[in-house]
This record gives C-alpha cells, sequence and structure tokens, in this order.
C-alpha cells in the first residue's frame, strides 16, 4: 500500500541512496559529492529539530520518495518562509508520486504556520519539475541564469513561489 508519512531516522538509508544518484547523474541538487548517510543523518536531526516538515512516499515498505521544507534563508525574518526540497526514486519518476509529496509539504507546511514557500529548480531545461511545483500552485517568479557549473556545463535555477495558509495577507502569530 501507497503512503505519505512522516520520515524517520530510519528512512535514511534509503533517503540516502535518492539523493545520492540525485547528486551523480541530475541537475536537481547544484552538490557534486553525494553526501554519507551520516551527514544526510545530521541533516535531517536538524530539520527535525527546528520544527520543519519531512515527509517521504512509501510503498510496500520501500521509500521511493521524500520532501522537506528547510529553513529559505537564515536570517530570523526569513522564518516564515520555507524552501522546498523533493527528490524521486528513479525508476519511479512519472508515476504521480512527486505532485503527491509535494502537495503534502504544502499542506503540511502550512499547518505549522509557515507562511510562504519557495521553490528551487535546479536547471531551467527541468520542464517536468516546473511543471510539477505549478501542478500545485506555484508561479514561476524568476530564473537566475548561469549560476551554478556542473557536469561541464552552466546551469540556471528558476525560482518558483507560493502562499502557504493566508500567505502576506495576515500577520503570522507570534
Amino acid at each position: 500500500m501507497s503512503r505519505i508519512r512522516p520520515a524517520v531516522a530510519a528512512d535514511i538509508p534509503a533517503i540516502t541512496a535518492i539523493y545520492d544518484h540525485a547528486v551523480r547523474f541530475g541537475t536537481a541538487s547544484f552538490e557534486l559529492t553525494p553526501p554519507d548517510e551520516r551527514e544526510m543523518r545530521r541533516r535531517f536531526d536538524a530539520l527535525m529539530a527546528s520544527g520543519h516538515p519531512y515527509l517521504v512516499h512509501e510503498d510496500a515498505g520501500t521509500v521511493l520518495g521524500y520532501a522537506y521544507a528547510g529553513p529559505h534563508r537564515p536570517r530570523p525574518a526569513y522564518r516564515w518562509a520555507v524552501e522546498s526540497s523533493i527528490y524521486i526514486a528513479p525508476d519511479s519518476h512519472g508515476q504521480g508520486i512527486g505532485k503527491a509529496l509535494l502537495s503534502a509539504l504544502v499542506d503540511e507546511a502550512t499547518a505549522r504556520g509557515f507562511r510562504q514557500m519557495i521553490g528551487v529548480v535546479g536547471d531551467s531545461t527541468h520542464a517536468a519539475s516546473i511543471r510539477l511545483h505549478e501542478a500545485v500552485g506555484f508561479k514561476v517568479i524568476g530564473t537566475v541564469k548561469n549560476v551554478g557549473r556542473k557536469f561541464d556545463r552552466w546551469l540556471d535555477i528558476v525560482l518558483l513561489q507560493r502562499a502557504l495558509g493566508d500567505g502576506a495577507a495576515t500577520p503570522p502569530e507570534a
């Protein structure tokens, strides 16, 4: 049975494997060397300690994708804005897992009181990721040209944004 649930520490090996593939073969991440499980656990623990949502999509006990919302920027004035990250196992693309995960992440971030979500798509040619974000209510707000270099080529990032809950219409609760 397929379900989305909060990530737990026991998911770190599967999360690490999914991210390893994304780093080595894709442009969704601009990291050049895949982090090991210890580093992925450190990142997971930091997000959990700071109250940010971290979800996995599981089918028959196997993690097929994950998504989390982390701080958009470190300064306190940004605390109501989060940046989404989503990664799907390479053999599970095109099955609707990304849309389900991103939709659930939006819902969870909204429930936690965040007001804006920023999507950062690595490489402006990654049309599927841009369409995924748009299908969940994100709007393209700009492209930063030639900001990263990977696989011997320059890469853009596409920035997308969507309001969460009341967005900027009301002040957040302290």
